[in-house]
């Protein structure tokens, strides 16, 4: 799978999607991350990619023509591999990143990222090439690049190669609805507290019980909104 990424800031997107798993699944082959500096793609002599916005207000908006330059050449690079693609927005105004959605883009070949920064993107950069608008949360952040890591780092995991076997995505977490069960590990006594019984127990059935009984307990207490929604489905 591929992911390309449009950006002010290639560096920190490298640096976070360089190291551990995602890292290492680059080296492998089994997905590829690339990053394009926008202001590469300003006509401007200084580089320019923002300007005021029109009607007024405090901050600078990102200007279309470099972004639309910089999408033309990802589009141009990629044209002989015939890629099934998405072209994403990370916004705080967009929907929210799920599991579910996570999954869906795992389906593509190609998901094109791009990450906005000052007050925003001239609106209608997005509504040209833009398919979709994902949020990471109800919150504001100085830029889209953090986002857009999170997003790859989601679905990049779901590509085949990426982990040692689907069973590590497929029956953790929110992928089963629920959040995850309590885990542990040696010591078996830990500032006196110990294992539960049931883990040592060597009875797997005893402990896939436990298993689900502390996950639905644990998401009824601290994210009882996943049990409402699910419920409503």
């Amino acid at each position: 799978m591929i992911f390309d990424i449009m950006t002010l800031f290639p560096d920190l997107v490298e640096y976070v999607l360089g190291e551990s798993i995602i890292g290492r699944a680059q080296k492998s082959g089994a997905i590829e991350i690339a990053t394009y500096q926008i202001r590469d793609y300003s006509e401007d002599k200084h580089r320019r990619v923002d300007d005021t916005p029109y009607g007024g207000g405090k901050g600078m908006l990102m200007m279309a023509p470099p972004i639309s330059r910089c999408y033309d050449a990802i589009c141009e690079k990629r044209a002989e591999q015939n890629l099934k693609k998405k072209v994403i927005f990370m916004s705080p105004s967009g929907t929210l990143l799920t599991q579910k959605k996570a999954e869906e883009l795992a389906t593509y070949d190609q998901v094109v990222i791009l990450c906005g920064h000052y007050e925003g993107v001239d609106r209608r950069i997005i509504d040209e090439i833009v398919d979709e608008e994902i949020s990471i949360g109800d919150y504001v952040l100085t830029g889209g690049e953090i986002p857009a890591c999170i997003l790859v780092d989601s679905v990049a995991r779901l590509c085949d190669g990426v982990l040692a076997d689907p069973e590590c995505y497929e029956q953790e977490s929110i992928s089963s609805g629920l959040v995850e069960y309590p885990q542990y590990t040696r010591p078996y006594e830990f500032h006196g507290v110990k294992v539960p019984d049931v883990l040592i127990s060597g009875h797997h059935e005893n402990i896939d019980r436990w298993r689900k009984e502390q996950a639905m307990a644990l998401t009824l207490k601290n994210r009882p909104d996943i049990l409402e929604k699910f419920g409503k489905e």
